[in-house]
């Protein structure tokens, strides 16, 4: 089940004064079970780019296919594509609305046409996957905190059963201990499960971290596409487009520059302490 997209072109204000192009002709294929970063400073294209993956938007020019089928054929359900993708926008808490947890979980598989037992079963595994205790599904959701309703708004996507998961920065505003525990989760849904995992973010260190592969956007346009090891070490044209490197990798440049023999590539924490702990234990056989 993979999704490619093919010369995908959007156009704001089309015909009009203001016509501004936020997609040009963006190509790329996703296979079944990777775990993807999105990176781009504000108004890159990335968030417009996202919202053609389950045919919210449609394009000026181009089209998106999800296992083979172009998805803007007559006649194709986009509510059944939007089963099998699902979207998590940024601030997903917005997405709440149900009296409780459980309901406001229950709302998607309920849509979906299944018995009301098999809605229940989804929405109990959902929570559970996302690490939200039971004690808080007969709650509002409103009375949560900013972490719980992010978990909330992810397990009513994960409970309409996706292939591909979709997130939009699902982390913003978060503080660390939050931020890490819902990364941490999402990541053991594409280990668990075998999802694809589609993941925006601003966080260079867990972009690093995470995804097997990094495309970058800028100006409407995917500019970089490769693992994070090899997209990072083209830093100094990424700080021309307003973003970074994770700061591990400035590090170990300087490091470099001094002498000491790092290894290239190095983008996390980890990384970096095994290759200087390698180096270290070279050092103690001389």
């Amino acid at each position: 089940m993979s999704i490619r997209v093919e010369n995908l072109t959007y156009i704001y204000g089309a015909g009009t004064a203001l016509e501004q192009y936020a997609l040009k002709n963006v190509s790329f294929e996703i296979p079944d079970g990777q775990f993807v970063g999105l990176i781009g400073h504000t108004g890159s294209g990335k968030s417009t780019l996202i919202q053609h993956l389950n045919g919210l938007l449609r394009p000026a020019s181009g089209t998106v296919y999800y296992d083979g089928t172009d998805i803007y054929n007559e006649g194709y359900s986009l509510r059944d594509l939007r089963a099998k993708v699902g979207l998590v926008f940024q601030y997903p808490e917005h997405q709440l609305f149900e009296v409780d947890v459980f309901s406001d979980v229950c709302f998607g598989p309920k849509n979906l046409g299944l018995a009301r037992g098999d809605v229940e079963e989804r929405a109990k595994d959902a929570l559970k996957q996302v690490g939200l205790k039971e004690k808080y599904w007969d709650q509002s959701p409103f009375e949560l905190s900013g972490g719980q309703k992010r978990r909330v708004a992810i397990a009513g996507v994960l409970a309409m059963n996706p292939r591909v998961l979709i997130l939009d920065e699902p982390t913003a505003g978060l503080d660390p201990k939050g931020r890490d525990e819902i990364l941490d989760e999402i990541s053991g849904l594409h280990r668990e499960r075998g999802m694809s995992i589609v993941l925006v973010s601003h966080s260079m260190e867990d972009i690093a971290r995470y995804a097997d592969r990094l495309m970058v956007m800028n100006h409407g346009e995917k500019v970089f596409d490769g693992t994070p090891r090899e997209v990072f070490e083209h830093y100094r044209e990424l700080e021309s487009m307003g973003l970074a490197a994770p700061q591990v990798t400035y590090i170990v440049h300087e490091l470099k520059e001094r002498g000491v023999p790092m290894e290239d590539g190095i983008t996390t924490v980890a990384q970096a302490r095994e290759a200087i702990l390698r180096l270290l234990g070279k050092e103690g056989q001389l």
